[in-house]
């Protein structure tokens, strides 16, 4: 985990290449997830490249997830923006390539802003969240359990 406080975190930002599958996902999740334990948060995600904007989340990521009880209502892919850096407290990353992709589109100062969303996964040892584009249905309920996990694992490191 970097040093980063998360006393003050009111907005977070979930970034895959895409933004079809993980990243609208981790939204999903965590937006679920926050409204349950009643933590007040402003939730969006998005994606390196903006090939897919406007689009809905893949049928297969929202099948998943809405096995799950989880709802992608609204949910739309859009580009990250120079914006976002100044906008979200925290900036997640799906895997490294998106991280190393953030870093090179942020503004100098905030830089270090982006980080990997699975730091804060407490029951799984991977640092990224594969992508299940080109996978069977088996690489979206991954998906799902990592995103899970480390919605969890975030959520408690901002209650506390």
């Amino acid at each position: 985990m970097s040093s980063m406080s998360l006393n003050h975190v009111e907005s977070i930002l979930f970034v895959c290449m895409g933004n079809i599958c993980r990243s609208p996902t981790a939204e999903a999740v965590f937006r679920h997830k926050a409204a349950t334990q009643g933590i007040k948060l402003s939730i969006d995600s998005a994606g390196t490249l903006g090939a897919h904007a406007k689009q809905k989340p893949d049928p297969r990521s929202q099948k998943a997830g809405i096995a799950r009880g989880y709802s992608f209502d609204g949910i739309k892919a859009r580009k990250v923006t120079k914006q976002d850096f100044y906008d979200f407290d925290l900036i997640l990353a799906m895997d490294e390539q998106n991280l190393k992709d953030l870093q090179q589109v942020a503004p100098a100062a905030l830089v270090e802003k982006p980080q990997l969303f699975l730091n804060f996964a407490e029951n799984f040892s991977d640092t990224e969240v594969p992508d299940p584009y080109y996978g069977g249905a088996r690489g979206f309920q991954y998906v799902l359990d990592l995103v899970e996990d480390a919605s969890d694992g975030l959520l408690k490191q901002l209650k506390s």
